[in-house]
This record gives structure tokens, C-alpha cells and sequence, in this order.
């Protein structure tokens, strides 16, 4: 919120009450629609400074304030609101100051941290799909997001690359792969192996089916199926080293690992270090055994390790399975131990859907046995799942909407309306296809961003991509828009220095897009404490809109006041550039033409 009115109210204080306000919070706010007025205090908590009724309050400190400080213009008391009118001598030099400023001024709480974030974690049994897609864009965003406000970010993602699910692709294969290659079948790895693993589930699927037939309970049937218990024993054997289990499991890793890292590439998605699991299991094993020794958890008599949470309200959770093998649990536990020990970072956040609420719970009880410290600082940015308009999608039944194959459809997509509605044909070939991307990843990434992230969500590809309302390319094109103008602006040798001349006059929409530009900051630093890429792309959309309004009712171009001119090309050059940095911070490019 604006420095200047804290200032001016803590001297009127200090002045008129005799008030120490070193350590006084000031609640400023912007004044609400239909109200006269930029900034809004309330007064209410000064009354007992004053000893007078709220509005005498308001009405002491806006006497002074207005009688001492050049860039009020005036104010306006309703009840225990102070209103404060801005002079434009003020909104033009701080038009001016954004024009200079070259980083955002943080908030001094978010300085010198250090936050590891996790995100992406993909299965290697299956390719990344749009519910992976809302986890990395939330996670790359924040990272973003956070990183420019003053914080150390370090990114990670870590690869379920082992366990039961991955054992059950690689029996699958195993069984009926006749010993192919992706490049054989001319498949991208990561959809191949997805493929045996459906195949997988739809014969298991029938093999229990049949044990129920013959008799046997679903939970018998599940657990006795000959697929799945040829699974646990694949599981087994891995876990023991067995060589040609191995080498069949660093084989299909590998193509898998080539699929992610395309797809990554796509999105635009980079880490700064890849854990796997298969190197911390071992970790995360050897801190349950060590606990158990220490009293900290309990063995049943099958020998399955277990953490009873039920004094804090939980219940029992399993660590070790009686075969000795591990679970997702185990590993996690590892995991965060060695980035504690990799980093030290003030904050680890990981970045999981909903449905793991719980087991982060249960992994900030089982890291506090050991250390408390450690265990504070994790947080579980727990997400909505994204869905389709059709409903939820399944891994196991093969109906879920691989990354790859969304982001071709939006790029098809946006070639079609980019066609119909742009210039954009007029351009060469790579430059047009390079815009269409720019496009469509647009789309897709504010349409998932622009939610707020604890709230589930359904995916629309066709709403996604309008060049009208709440949408990146609504925003891009008007960037575009911006960009034209300026282009045109040189190519007429119209001079534009950047700096607005104090005597220029302004009409009230000039003042409310300056207004609109300064609360940036401010958008900036509390998406970075809430995690919310949401709060930047509703501001961005915000000022679009107010800029749209005016680029409507006022010419830039054909203006004859100088002055006025000036101003103009000033305020569409600083909207332009803070859409720019608005959208990169939600990792959406803006082209220059569309």
C-alpha cells in the first residue's frame, strides 16, 4: 500500500497526539468504487490517541495532512473513514518513478529466505497428464513469483521411479511387449510404458472379476490376483538388486525420463535438482528402523513397521510392509531429510493435489520425532484436481488427457482463430508458428493459473483460448495492441522521451491506470505469501480492462497536446511492460503482434 499516506499519517499523529508511532501499523486502503477518493485510512484505532469521536479524528489528521503536504488534493470523512484525494502533480511523478524503477521493492518479511519447492513428482508408469499440468504450472509460477520477490528459490522435483505401480508397467511389458522400443513403435517413451500399465489394470481387472466368480471376497480377490502377486514379487526382487530386473527397470526409466523432459521443454519447465526415489528409499528406511530402536514406532507381528498418530487425533500409519519393502511414506521421509541436508531452507513446500492432505500430515508428525525445527518448516501446498467437462479422468482405465496431446489441440486451436481473427497470416511461416505457441500455451496456462489454487477446477480448451474476456490471449492481444501503437508512434517521428511533464493535464481514467500500475507491487508480494498466481493474473486482467476502456475513449496518436501525448505513450509503454512482467511471473510469453 501506498508508503507516502503511512508517512504522512504517522507525523499527523506524532504531531497532533503526541504519539509514538515507531511501531504503529497504519491500515491504509485503496478507496472503494463510487466513493470519491484514492486512498482510504481508518481512523477508528487512533480514537484512543485522540480521545475525540472517530470522525473528529478523521477530520484532525486530514486538516493537517492537507495543509502540510503539497500532494494531497483533498478529503472526505464517512463516518470513521478518511478519504484522500491525490493531486495529479503526484500520480504524474509517480508515473514517472515506475518509468525508473527496475525491481519490485519486496516486503522486508520475504528477504534472505530460502524456499525449496517441490513440484511435478511424476510416476514413471505413466506420461504427464493435464492433472500434472496444473502441479507444474502452480509450482513453476510460484517459483517465479516468489523468486521476484526477494526469496532464494530453489526448485526441485523428485521421480517416483520405483514401487508397485512401476513394477506393475514393467511385468506388463514383460508379458506382452514382445521386447519393442518406443522408437520401434514409434511412441514417445513415456506414453509407451503409460500404455502397458492400462494394459496391465485391464487384465488384473479380469483376473479379479474371475476370483470373485470362483468365490472369493473383492479384498481376497484384489489381494490374490496372480498379476498383482507377480508384481509384489517383481517389487521384491528389485529391491534385492536383482540384475536382470534392472536392467529391464533402467531400460523403460529411461524412456520415460526422454518423454518428461520433452514435455518439460514444451511448458517451459526447468529444475534446479532431480531427486529420484529409487536413492532415497534406502535413506528414508534406515530413519524407520533407527526409530524404531528408538521407541519411536512399533512392529506388529507380521514385522510391518508402523507410527501410531492416534494421541494427535490420527490413526496408525504403515513405514514398512512385512516383506521388508517400502512404501511412498518411507521415501518422502528420506527425501526431506536429505534436502534439509542439501539446502537447510527456511520453508520446503511441496506442491501436491488435495487428496495428499493427509499423508503430509502424517509426514510432519513422523519428521518432528527426529526434529522438530525441521518439521515447521514444511508446508503442504495442497491444490484442487483439474477435471474436463466430461468428468474426472483415470489413470488406470486409460482416460486420462496426456500433456502432449492438450498442448497440440490448443496449439491447432489457436492457429484457427489466430487466422480468423488477426494479422497473423501476414507474417512468415516460423514467425507464425512461434506467435501460435506462444498463444495457445497462453491459454492454457492462465486459464489453470487464474484459479485460485485450493479450489478444484474444470478445464475448458475451447473457453481457454477466446481472444474476449478472462483469458491470456486477451491479455496478450492487448500487449499486442500496445506494441502497435508504439511501433506506429516511431515510425510517425513522434518524439517520446519517457518522462511526463508535471503541467500535463489528465483525465480521471489517466489517474486510475497509474493508480492501477502502483498496486503491481503490492499484487506482487501477497501472491508470494499466499502462493497464489491467481492474485497476479485477476490484477493483470484487472488493468487490461481499465486500459481497453481508455484506448477506446481516448486517442493516443492523433492527440495535438504535446503534453498530453506524452503522457499517453507513457502510460500504454509502462502498461505494456507490466503486463510483460505480470505474465512471465504466471510463465506466459506476449508477443509483439498477434
Amino acid at each position: 500500500m501506498e508508503k507516502n499516506i503511512n508517512k504522512y499519517i504517522k507525523e499527523a499523529l506524532s504531531t497532533l497526539y503526541s504519539t509514538d508511532t515507531t511501531n504503529l501499523v497504519i491500515p491504509v486502503e485503496v478507496t472503494r468504487e463510487g466513493i470519491e477518493g484514492d486512498f482510504t485510512v481508518v481512523v477508528y484505532s487512533f480514537t484512543k490517541f485522540s480521545k475525540k469521536s472517530p470522525e473528529y479524528t478523521a477530520k484532525d489528521l486530514g486538516v493537517f495532512i492537507k495543509s502540510k503536504f503539497e500532494d494531497i488534493a483533498s478529503y472526505n470523512i464517512i463516518k470513521g473513514f478518511l478519504n484522500i484525494r491525490m493531486s495529479p502533480e503526484y500520480w504524474i511523478s509517480r508515473l514517472n518513478q515506475i518509468s525508473l524503477e527496475t525491481k519490485v521493492l519486496s516486503d522486508d518479511s520475504l528477504l534472505n529466505h530460502t524456499m525449496l519447492i517441490e513440484f511435478s513428482s511424476p510416476n514413471t508408469n505413466k506420461p504427464l497428464h493435464l492433472g500434472h499440468i496444473r502441479n507444474n504450472l502452480l509450482g513453476d509460477s510460484i517459483s517465479r513469483i516468489c523468486a521476484a520477490a526477494g526469496i532464494k528459490v530453489i526448485r526441485v522435483n523428485l521421480i517416483n521411479d520405483r514401487g508397485i505401480h512401476i513394477c506393475k508397467s514393467m511385468l506388463s511389458w514383460m508379458k506382452w511387449g514382445k521386447n519393442k522400443t518406443p522408437k520401434e513403435k514409434g511412441v514417445k517413451g513415456d506414453k509407451f510404458v503409460g500404455d502397458f500399465y492400462v494394459l496391465f489394470e485391464k487384465n488384473y481387472k479380469i483376473q479379479v472379476a474371475e476370483l470373485i466368480n470362483s468365490g472369493k471376497t473383492e479384498e481376497e480377490a484384489k489381494t490374490e490376483a496372480p498379476l498383482v502377486l507377480e508384481a509384489r514379487e517383481l517389487l521384491k526382487k528389485w529391491e534385492d538388486g536383482d540384475p536382470k530386473v534392472l536392467k529391464i527397470w533402467n531400460m523403460m526409466n529411461s524412456w520415460v525420463y526422454e518423454g518428461f523432459e520433452e514435455t518439460y521443454k514444451s511448458l517451459g519447465i526447468y529444475f534446479d535438482k532431480v531427486y529420484y526415489e529409487s536413492q532415497t528409499y534406502l535413506l528414508g528406511k534406515d530413519i524407520v528402523l533407527k526409530g524404531l530402536s528408538e521407541g519411536k514406532f512399533v512392529k506388529d507381528p507380521d514385522s510391518s513397521i508402523w507410527i501410531d498418530l492416534t494421541d494427535v487425533g490420527m490413526d496408525r500409519k504403515i513405514l514398512l510392509r512385512s516383506d521388508g519393502t517400502t512404501v511412498y511414506m518411507t521415501q518422502d521421509i528420506g527425501t526431506a531429510m536429505q534436502r534439509f541436508d542439501d539446502f537447510d531452507p527456511d520453508k520446503m513446500v511441496y506442491v501436491v493435489g488435495n487428496e495428499q492432505d493427509y499423508h503430509f500430515k502424517v509426514l510432519k508428525n513422523i519428521i518432528a520425532c527426529f526434529n522438530l525445527e525441521r518439521a515447521q518448516k514444511i508446508e503442504h501446498l495442497s491444490y484442487g484436481m483439474v477435471e474436463l467437462p466430461e468428468g474426472k479422468m483415470k489413470s488406470r482405465e486409460g482416460t486420462v488427457v496426456d500433456a502432449d496431446d492438450l498442448i497440440d489441440e490448443m496449439i491447432e486451436t489457436a492457429a484457427k482463430i489466430s487466422e480468423e481473427n488477426g494479422k497473423i497470416h501476414e507474417l512468415p511461416d516460423d514467425e507464425k508458428h512461434r506467435i501460435i505457441k506462444i498463444i495457445a500455451l497462453g491459454a492454457l496456462k492462465y486459464y489453470i493459473l487464474k484459479v485460485d489454487p485450493k479450489k478444484q477446477m474444470v478445464f475448458n480448451p475451447n473457453e481457454s483460448i477466446d481472444f474476449n474476456g478472462n483469458t491470456g490471449p486477451f491479455i496478450q492481444y492487448t500487449h499486442a495492441r500496445i506494441c502497435s501503437v508504439l511501433r506506429n508512434a516511431e515510425k510517425m517521428k513522434i518524439k517520446f522521451n519517457g518522462k511526463v511533464s508535471a503541467e500535463t493535464n489528465m483525465v480521471d481514467q489517466e489517474i486510475e491506470l497509474i493508480a492501477y500500475l502502483t498496486r503491481y507491487n503490492d499484487s506482487l508480494v501477497e501472491a508470494a505469501k499466499q502462493y497464489d498466481p491467481g492474485i497476479i493474473a485477476n490484477y493483470v486482467y484487472g488493468l487490461v480492462k481499465e486500459y481497453n476502456q481508455y484506448y477506446h475513449e481516448y486517442s493516443i496518436l492523433k492527440e495535438t497536446d504535446s503534453k498530453i501525448m506524452q503522457l499517453r505513450l507513457s502510460l500504454s509503454k509502462n502498461v505494456a511492460q507490466v503486463i510483460k512482467n505480470a505474465m512471465d511471473l504466471l510463465g506466459i510469453e506476449v508477443p509483439e503482434v498477434m
